[in-house]
């Protein structure tokens, strides 16, 4: 019997806080809507979520979008809800999509004023040695972008703590 080949995958880590001066409660039922999405995604990406959107997220929810990874190439992408702690938590990861991983943790604590949002994303690419050269050409810059989108788009519509 042969050992096939183990392929080892770097995971990278993105996280991210934000204060916001909005109530607990307030900021579970912006972020567990998935239809809110598109508000807090820049517009470049031409995000589109092509499933039938629930009013609220559920543990094992599958949601399907179509992204724009690079002008004019766009993906699907799929992502099932893995878990759900009303007010506290939730994850999502990729079942199939530009990653070969993806894990996103997001959470939320009330704090005096507000609530405090934390964002913890590990992710890894295809293609080895040529997906290191795009996380650092292009991928990182990229989420770098985007989840600095997310924050000026959140200080807009909730203002700033």
């Amino acid at each position: 019997m042969a050992l096939g080949k183990i392929s080892l995958m770097t995971i990278h880590t993105l996280q991210q806080e934000q204060r916001l001066p909005i109530s607990l409660e307030a900021a579970w039922d912006f972020f567990s809507s998935p239809a809110n999405l598109n508000a807090i995604t820049p517009p470049e990406l031409g995000f589109e979520i092509t499933s039938e959107p629930e009013q609220r997220m559920y543990e094992g929810q599958i949601i399907t979008y179509c992204i724009g990874v690079a002008p004019g190439v766009k993906l699907n992408w799929v992502t099932e809800i893995k878990c759900v702690e009303h007010g506290r938590v939730f994850i999502d990861e990729q079942r199939f999509g530009p990653y070969k991983f993806w894990h996103h943790r997001h959470e939320f604590e009330a704090i005096p004023g507000g609530v405090l949002m934390r964002d913890k994303v590990h992710y890894g690419l295809p293609f080895g040695p040529f997906g290191a050269i795009g996380h650092v050409l292009f991928v990182k810059p990229k989420l770098n972008r985007i989840f600095s989108f997310r924050r000026g788009m959140l200080e807009k519509r909730f203002g700033v703590l």
